[in-house]
């Protein structure tokens, strides 16, 4: 059962509405799979340039009587809130503007959540519509090296943000996934080390590899750009690591939490205004 759709501050202005359609489906590993789509629709898409742009995938709710084509906005201006079609945050692993293409990759955990089952049997010609995109991280060139830290959640936008950096980049990359069948290859600089550390069953968000490996690594010298993602309480511990142990800035740093152990979505942005949710 999933809860209400979240309630949002963007607009038509600030989040335009994309309406694309799925090309291809490629697995990419046990739990993750790649959503190539494209189409008329995509010469109105707007790419801001961020290396973790992010979009706002529409689910329409089942038993709902939509417009048609669907317009979220006009949804929103003249339907019950819950009536809205459901959204999902997802990041743009790249965009080819030369092929009109781009791609979002889906974590799968069964018949769990609600854009990881569509992933998972979607087919070339459906529908795929998001409102976006968001962003705000690009490498800084003045670094002297970079440090990564995700879950799966946040391994498209690690795996943009490496592929973006310089040849002569430094940096090191520490990745939590389940087991190595979801070990996927990254078009990583050859000074930026990538460590795949595996859960091996454990829940995701519930192991403490991710924060250990990046609490314990001897760190290169030099100033040191943050990029870490993922589950909320995992990002929560590794503030304290940044800047309680590190004593890093807050402009070296961007951290935020995807997404939080036994929330959908919907409760998880709504308590983005509360403490619990502060990071």
């Amino acid at each position: 059962m999933t809860s209400a759709p979240a309630d949002t501050s963007a607009t038509r202005k600030s989040r335009p509405q994309t309406n694309l359609t799925v090309l291809r489906r490629e697995q990419l590993s046990p739990h993750m799979v790649r959503i190539v789509a494209g189409g008329p629709g995509f010469a109105g898409f707007v790419n801001n340039g961020f290396v973790d742009r992010y979009v706002k995938m529409v689910f329409p709710q089942a038993g709902i009587d939509y417009p048609d084509p669907l317009d979220l906005w006009e949804v929103r201006e003249s339907m019950p809130r819950d009536q809205w079609p459901h959204t999902r945050t997802y990041t743009v692993r790249w965009v080819d503007m030369a092929a009109g293409e781009l791609a979002i990759d889906f974590v799968i955990h069964g018949d769990e959540g609600l854009a990881g089952p569509w992933a998972a049997t979607a087919q070339p010609g459906d529908a795929f519509i998001f409102t976006g995109p968001g962003g705000g991280y690009n490498p800084d060139p003045a670094a002297d090296w970079y440090l990564f830290a995700g879950d799966e959640s946040a391994m498209p936008a690690i795996g943009a943000a490496i592929e973006s950096l310089p040849e002569d980049a430094r940096g090191l990359a520490f990745l939590e996934v389940d087991s190595d069948a979801d070990i996927q290859s990254i078009g990583a600089p050859a000074g930026v080390e990538l460590r795949w550390l595996l859960r091996r069953g454990v829940p995701a968000g519930a192991s403490g590899l991710l924060v250990a490996a990046v609490r314990d690594a001897a760190w290169p010298e030099g100033r040191v750009q943050v990029f870490a993602h993922g589950e909320r309480g995992y990002m929560k511990t590794l503030r304290e690591v940044f800047y309680a142990q590190r004593g890093l800035e807050r402009g070296q740093v961007s951290l935020s939490g995807y997404w939080a152990m036994g929330r959908v979505e919907d409760d998880f942005q709504a308590e983005k205004k509360l403490p619990i949710g502060k990071i």
